[in-house]
């Protein structure tokens, strides 16, 4: 008889709510503060360096903390808790998955360089992959890196880029995993090689860089830009794997990120169900009942809840997968066995917080369309996920389809 387990282990639940406790001090108290004045505080950032809460599965010789994803999955989960307009689960996400892709593959110089500074909250290390022909495109771009000498010199444009602010004003180094080509643009994507681009060094932005910040609708504690390259200069130290042979690399990077961007939208909508949850039972009408008493009020809550749960264990499991593939390295695993469920963990969390913070509104009635609800704020940050950062959700039915019926069915060939 085999004997499933489906809870964590002690120590992965002490870890859990010694980060819970952290962050119920630090930041659920200013997540509304932070989100009005659109910005995370540095200090934030440096404490929750300091805590452990970056480059969580970097060995600790790099900089990083020796753990796993599934503990960088708890620790995502619960910064969305406690900031539910995911401002810095976005920030933490980042600098959890993209880290360790340089882990794997950057050469020497450029782990030493970023991963200590990045594991320790000085530092930010983001991806910038997405062009305005269209971000689900990523064969197709067209920034191109050229190399003269021992230099790569950098011609393009990114935009919809997160983490520009931080990167490049607060923090002591702003880098990003780029994407560019280095081959024909008829190559597609074995035309495409990946660096360590750093934009910011102690102050000093890289020349040939210029920036801008967007408006956006929501997570507006943490920033989204655009990154205009003319002749910046890489170091050829700071290629990511093989040249022509970036994309295979982002491919992984990207199914690793979704397992985190998973991680923190349950945690946004865990922070919805429970406002749903509190104020079904102290909301009272018709001879003084308890809407929760109603079941128009009452099912719809549990049925998110079911959801919330069964999604929860989706993700927890695309998180130990991501641990046998990369960390464990067991055999029998290759890096692609992890697309279906990272994919299929992103369509349910974010359909899952949608549907949990559209149950919360419902539940509030005309309360949830005031400010002071501070609903709207979870509703915009989760948003962002539903119109596609980190891969749009038919994107994602895609990469499942693919996964499951075969590519050669799904795309024909």
């Amino acid at each position: 008889m085999i004997n499933l387990d489906f809870d964590l282990s002690q120590d992965e639940k002490l870890f859990k709510e010694s980060i819970h406790e952290f962050l119920s001090k630090e930041l659920s108290p200013i997540w509304i503060k932070m989100d009005s004045e659109r910005k995370i505080p540095t200090e934030v950032i440096h404490k929750m360096g300091e805590q452990g809460l970056f480059a969580i599965a970097v060995p600790e010789e790099y900089g990083g903390q020796g753990g796993n994803f599934l503990l960088a999955a708890l620790a995502v989960e619960e910064v969305a808790y406690n900031d539910p307009a995911v401002a810095t689960a976005v920030f933490t996400l980042l600098n959890n998955s993209w880290p360790y892709i340089l882990y794997l593959y950057g050469k020497e110089e450029a782990k030493q360089e970023i991963l200590p500074i990045v594991g320790k909250g000085r530092g930010f290390f983001g991806i910038a992959s997405t062009e305005t022909i269209g971000g689900s495109d990523v064969a197709g771009e067209r920034t191109t890196a050229k190399k003269e000498g021992n230099l790569y010199k950098i011609n393009g444009e990114k935009i919809y880029i997160s983490g520009v602010r931080e990167a490049l004003e607060q923090l002591d180094l702003g880098s990003w995993f780029l994407i560019a080509r280095t081959g024909r643009q008829e190559d597609k994507h074995r035309g495409l090689s990946t660096f360590a681009f750093i934009g910011n060094k102690n102050g000093k932005i890289t020349e040939g860089l210029e920036y801008s910040i967007l408006n956006t609708i929501g997570r507006h504690a943490i920033s989204t830009g655009l990154l205009h390259f003319k002749d910046a200069t890489i170091d050829s130290n700071h290629l990511i794997g093989e040249e022509n042979k970036g994309f295979y690399l982002a491919m992984q990077g990207f199914s690793i990120a979704r397992v985190l961007v998973s991680a923190a939208n349950i945690g946004a909508a865990q922070w919805a169900l429970e406002q749903a949850v509190k104020y079904s039972r102290e909301r009272r009408m018709f001879d003084d009942k308890p809407i929760a008493s109603f079941q128009g009020v009452s099912f719809p809550i549990a049925e998110v809840a079911a959801k919330i749960e069964a999604t929860r264990l989706l993700i927890y499991k695309s998180a130990q997968l991501a641990d046998k593939i990369f960390i464990k390295k067991e055999s029998g695993y290759k890096p692609q066995d992890l697309n279906y469920w990272a994919s299929a963990s992103k369509i349910m969390a974010i359909e899952t917080a949608f549907q949990a913070i559209e149950t919360t509104m419902k539940t509030y009635g005309g309360y949830s369309y005031t400010e002071e609800a501070n609903v709207f704020r979870n509703l915009l940050g989760v948003l962002s996920y539903l119109v596609g950062a980190e891969g749009s959700q038919n994107i994602m039915r895609y990469i499942v389809a693919r996964e499951l019926i075969g590519r050669e069915y799904v795309k024909g060939e």
